[in-house]
């Protein structure tokens, strides 16, 4: 983890908050080349949930909801982590997790295992960032920030099934920030306490659900390997009664191998009709669909896909970043999915003479035109050069050379097989759109 971290801030994927102040512990922000693979793993998770499909809708519910929907949803009740505090240090740790956990005096021990240790006894702490509403602040003012996205697809239910004429099962996705009070984030952008979430919320009529379950599960399992994560390092984690979540019929997460051990990537659940059963309980409202066929009245079972965009960032630096020996030197880089790498093609001229920076720079503005990201570095070797563009993840090398002034072609050379093609400088955004 130490090497993706190093990468990461050498090359502009992701900085320490408010680093300057010396930081904010578990916030981070994504540089230039982060926020674009960021982006690009959204839009790959939107292109596929909705653009492909015409069963899904797309939603972008308010970050603040009235807090009533935390109370039917069971968050302010029941959405609680244990917590231990060491009187002696003043540390904090999640009680269910001391195994994972160092002792700050002596991190080869656990918390409670160094001599002065005096934990105390453990007591449940509300994970929901609490803020008021309004000028006042007072009990009638509180407010949260919301933990999950998927409440909003909830009581959107019928706002999203009307306008739209949806038949059930059909599907609501969303992606927008969620955040949670961590007591302990950690492992760089693994667990934090704010993130992205990509989560749907798949309604189907009660009785179908075991099947809709299997068949979501299996969909973003094939997902997660069209976006480039090998096979071999991902398994399903089904959940065993006592982890099921008070809502869950059925829980599965699928899982990655991270340099610290197995985790959750995804998670896909049995809801049931749980979560509308109670909002329709708390507000008052009718949450049944009418099937317009039959005429039957029912309160859809919902499967949800719940992913967290920066946790998959992580999975695809993880997974993407390897070391080679070339001509006995070691290169480090990021075999990211052209789909998901923030550059597509680097343009360089092979010297700053002869007009190649001028036919070089022609070439940007032509891919960028194409709205195909592309980056210009005339700074040192070429050599030098290709070794940025690999840490970078960029798929494609194309330099200017003498012979571009003769023929009009130029040099591409890939990332992953170092093998170089020439190509005429009007087919190079051709070529490089094919392959993406």
């Amino acid at each position: 983890m130490d090497k993706i971290v190093s990468l990461c801030k050498r090359r502009g994927f992701v900085f320490q908050s408010s680093e300057i102040y010396g930081g904010a512990a578990s916030v981070w922000d994504y540089g230039p080349l982060g926020v674009e693979l960021r982006r690009n793993i959204a839009d790959a998770w939107w292109s596929t949930m909705v653009h492909a499909r015409d069963d899904i809708e797309g939603l972008d519910a308010g970050i603040l909801m009235h807090p009533r929907v935390w109370e039917a949803s069971g968050h302010v009740s029941g959405f609680t982590d244990p917590l231990l505090e060491c009187k002696t240090c003043k540390k904090r740790w999640r009680a269910d997790r001391l195994d994972e956990a160092g002792c700050p005096r002596k991190p080869s021990v656990h918390p409670g295992g160094h001599g002065d240790c005096e934990l105390g006894e453990p007591r449940l702490f509300n994970l929901m960032f609490k803020t008021f509403m309004g000028p006042v602040q007072e009990d009638a003012a509180v407010v949260y920030l919301r933990p999950e996205t998927a409440q909003g697809s909830y009581v959107n239910f019928l706002n999203v099934q009307q306008t739209t004429r949806q038949r059930v099962p059909f599907g609501i996705a969303q992606l927008g920030k969620a955040f949670r009070n961590e007591i302990t984030p950690g492992n760089f952008i693994f667990r934090t306490r704010e993130f992205e979430q990509a989560e749907m919320q798949f309604f189907v009529k009660p009785g179908s659900d075991d099947d809709w379950f299997r068949y979501w599960l299996d969909r973003r399992l094939d997902w997660h390997r069209e976006i480039g994560i090998r096979p071999e390092k991902l398994r399903v984690h089904a959940h065993g009664p006592g982890e099921l979540a008070h809502y869950a019929k059925t829980a599965v997460d699928i899982e990655y191998e991270f340099p610290f051990g197995w985790q959750e990537l995804e998670g896909v659940h049995n809801r049931t009709d749980f979560d509308l059963a109670k909002h329709q309980e708390y507000s008052g409202k009718r949450l049944f669909y009418i099937d317009p066929g039959s005429g039957e009245r029912y309160v859809p079972y919902v499967v949800e896909t719940a992913m967290g965009v920066g946790r998959t960032a992580l999975v695809a630096l993880v997974d993407a970043y390897r070391e080679e020996e070339v001509a006995g030197q070691t290169r480090v880089v990021l075999g990211l999915h052209p789909a998901l790498a923030p550059i597509k093609a680097a343009v360089f001229p092979l010297m700053k003479k002869f007009g190649q920076p001028e036919t070089a720079m022609e070439l940007i503005k032509t891919l960028r035109s194409a709205r195909i990201p592309a980056s210009y570095d005339q700074a040192g070797s070429i050599g030098r050069r290709y070794r940025r563009q690999d840490e970078a993840g960029t798929p494609w090398c194309v330099t200017v050379d003498r012979q571009t002034g003769d023929d009009g072609s130029v040099t591409i050379r890939d990332r992953d097989t170092l093998a170089q093609e020439r190509v005429g400088l009007d087919h190079v955004e051709a070529w490089i759109r094919e392959r993406l």
